[in-house]
């Protein structure tokens, strides 16, 4: 029997885990303290919220007191950018990506607008960037490099151990944004040379609401929040308990299950793009094939819309996305497969499927049998699809 339901847009967010939402369940009515107050009420609760911390720490093997809990991965990611400028008033120049997620590309050019120096480097037709050109961009007065781990769209990874290194040879402050790499890739911080790293809960199975920004010890940095002594006097507010414990759940599962799962997605996910790859004509891997998040994978459909597969996809209980949840409002192509300069016959036509640990083979295989048909029955509509070259032999290819 075929499932009924068929989730596969976990960059956009992931199912809460049972374990999770387990382990939240006491903050909410009995363990209701506040983890700052002096009595008995607060001291239990500061004690989880430490074990939480450290089950944070523990994934990316780093230090305790280098995790600031924030509201989510935008948060982090506006502190970084925002904290470090701050913390160095005289540099005026800040260095990112063209395919950075608008958590950071839109602060970026906002910053942009009140007078900073923006670069804002391009990536090739794989999504790759030229390590060369970042070096360059580098200069004395460059207070921050943005680059993120992984892109939310393609899944492709940037070499963040390189880039770090160019970084500090270059002594600039270096931060990434790994939200999508989290919990599917090992990080570890201890040999990683970055300063500074965003994680968001719900990628990695942990409630919406909850974030992280990893902070190297002796990194310069502003306070986002400023009010009360939570989170060593960097972020004010009362901590959410529920959700912080929650996300040390969360980093606790992606660790033991980290070798394991990355394993299986990725097969799961090389079985889906060569199935609809060998069927469906006309598909182009958008992304880098070989260097890439190991549940993501981007294509494009050439000569029918994303949105009108999407809409198919739904009515058969299946979800996917065109890209990132961000942007999904818009009808114009993605912004990162127009930075790879995907052509835009296949870019507006491109669906994302991500895929977690909940996804199963027989998953899989019915979205291999639905697929085809609806590709073929939008095509067989569209004035620009070749009706002769109709079901011929797949011409699959990677961009570039």
């Amino acid at each position: 029997m075929a499932p009924r339901q068929v989730y596969l847009d976990n960059n956009a967010t992931t199912q809460t885990a049972p374990e999770v939402v387990e382990a939240m369940l006491p903050f909410f009515k009995d363990l209701y303290g506040n983890p700052s107050s002096m009595h008995v009420f607060g001291g239990q609760v500061a004690q989880h919220v430490t074990k939480a911390r450290e089950q944070v720490a523990a994934l990316l093997d780093a230090q305790p007191d280098e995790i600031l809990f924030t509201s989510c991965g935008t948060e982090s990611d506006n502190h970084a950018i925002k904290g470090v400028l701050e913390a160095f008033p005289e540099k005026r120049h800040i260095v990112t990506t063209k395919v950075e997620h608008p958590a950071v590309l839109n602060v970026c050019r906002h910053l942009g607008k009140q007078g900073w120096r923006v670069t804002e480097l391009p990536v090739d037709k794989r999504g790759n960037l030229d390590l060369d050109r970042l070096a360059a961009e580098l200069t004395p007065d460059t207070a921050l490099l943005s680059v993120m781990a992984a892109n939310n769209e393609t899944g492709t990874l940037f070499p963040i151990e390189k880039i770090g290194a160019i970084a500090r040879e270059k002594g600039v402050t270096f931060h990434t944004d790994a939200v999508q790499a989290a919990g599917k890739l090992p990080l570890d911080m201890r040999k990683l040379p970055v300063d500074l790293l965003s994680i968001s809960g719900h990628k990695l199975h942990a409630p919406k609401g909850i974030g992280v920004l990893y902070i190297r010890r002796g990194t310069r940095i502003a306070p986002f929040l400023h009010g009360g002594h939570q989170e060593r006097g960097r972020r004010a507010g009362t901590e959410n308990v529920p959700y912080i414990i929650g996300l040390g759940k969360a980093c606790e599962l992606a660790r033991t299950e980290l070798f394991e799962e990355t394993n299986r997605l990725r097969q799961l996910r090389d079985r889906l793009q060569k199935g609809l790859m060998e069927t469906i004509p006309y598909t182009h891997i958008n992304g880098d094939p070989d260097w890439r998040l190991p549940n993501t994978c981007n294509l494009g459909f050439e000569y029918i819309e994303g949105e009108a597969i999407l809409l198919h996809l739904s009515a058969a209980g299946i979800a996917a996305s065109s890209g990132s949840a961000c942007t999904s409002g818009s009808l114009e192509p993605s912004h990162v497969l127009m930075a790879m300069e995907v052509p835009f016959t296949y870019a507006h036509g491109s669906v994302r499927f991500s895929l977690s640990k909940y996804n199963t083979d027989a998953e899989i295989d019915y979205v291999l049998a639905t697929m085809p048909g609806i590709v073929q029955k939008l095509r067989d509509m569209s004035p620009f699809y070749p009706k002769d070259a109709a079901r011929v032999g797949s011409v699959a290819q990677a961009a570039g």
